[in-house]
């Protein structure tokens, strides 16, 4: 019975955080959009339902009607998959993020993650790693010079901003003394680790961004110099994947933020989840509020920051803060 009770918990979170996450990027565009127009004195979507509220159903009724089109010459099975690749990704990195305490079934406690793995955060990084050749191949693969220097924008531009991000989370790791993203909560049980590390939150939140592909860094899509970049060439429904991917890792990035530097789930009063949630929302508008604010960085200066200003603060602050432990402990 304990191992039938489990695999219908398993599955319950599964669809709960599948469904969760799926609602959330959908609906996260049309909060962009409004948010978008408040800050910049304009209007909204306003059509779609009372106050627009039916434009998400709008924009997906519309990518899934539209014509899906293969250009002549692309790699046929490489340009169809490769838009699958960042979205999966995407999705496959809540499996290890815990989004609440632990909640009590049929007399039982189960903790409100679907896997809590003791290399939690490798396989963040790993995953990471992995969406990059779903931008690259999708540009490589449709036969078109704008794509192709999209996906060679994207790729030097997302293993740059990788290494900084790696970095950014050592001193993380070094304070929880675990890899489980749950370990790393609990770790922050006294305070959230962002009042002592709050160069490396900046170093992270930064360097999140620019994975995420998101202005100032949207170099890879640049849609005014490469007429939309890597997924030029991409309509219907595979576009709307690549669409799925970004605003599914903008949640994600905002949970990973809440979970290392944030104190994750904690918080007085509310439940875990509501605390874990609103961190979650705040940095998502920290998001779309850049997005309203700066213009884009030239390719020069994105490099710039990422190699010779991101990295070497980062292997700094690993420095300081290996000193710092080892000074408190002697």
């Amino acid at each position: 019975m304990s191992f039938v009770l489990g695999i219908i918990v398993l599955f319950a979170k599964l669809g709960m955080v599948l469904m969760g996450l799926l609602l959330g990027a959908g609906w996260l565009t049309f909060w962009e959009r409004r948010l978008l127009a408040w800050i910049q004195i304009r209007l909204g979507p306003n059509r779609a339902g009372p106050w627009g509220l039916l434009q998400p159903v709008a924009d997906i009724v519309k990518l899934l009607t539209k014509e899906d089109l293969v250009p002549q010459g692309a790699d046929r099975w490489i340009f169809l998959y490769a838009p699958a690749v960042v979205a999966v990704t995407a999705l496959l990195v809540f499996a290890v993020v815990p989004f609440g305490d632990s909640w009590t079934f049929f007399g039982r406690r189960f903790p409100l993650v679907i896997a809590d793995l003791n290399v939690g955060l490798l396989f963040v990084l790993a995953l990471s790693s992995i969406s990059v050749y779903g931008v690259a191949l999708g540009g490589w693969a449709s036969n078109s010079k704008f794509s192709l220097l999209g996906g060679v924008r994207s790729a030097a531009q997302m293993i740059s901003y990788e290494l900084s991000l790696g970095l950014s989370l050592v001193p993380v790791v070094m304070l929880a003394q675990s890899f489980s993203l749950v370990d790393i909560v609990q770790a922050q049980a006294k305070y959230p680790f962002i009042l002592v590390q709050p160069v490396a939150f900046l170093i992270f939140f930064i360097s999140a961004v620019a994975e995420v592909k998101r202005i100032p860094f949207d170099l890879p899509e640049a849609e005014n110099e490469l007429v939309a970049g890597y997924h030029t060439e991409y309509s219907g429904m595979r576009f709307g994947l690549y669409f799925l991917g970004e605003y599914v890792t903008m949640v994600v990035l905002g949970a990973l933020a809440a979970v290392f530097f944030l104190g994750g789930w904690k918080g007085p009063v509310l439940p875990s989840i509501i605390w874990f949630l609103a961190k979650v929302s705040v940095i998502v508008f920290v998001q779309i509020w850049l997005r309203a604010t700066f213009p884009r960085l030239r390719y020069d200066q994105l490099m710039h920051l990422g190699w010779k200003v991101l990295i070497p603060a980062a292997l700094l602050n690993i420095v300081v803060t290996g000193a710092v432990i080892l000074l408190i402990k002697g």
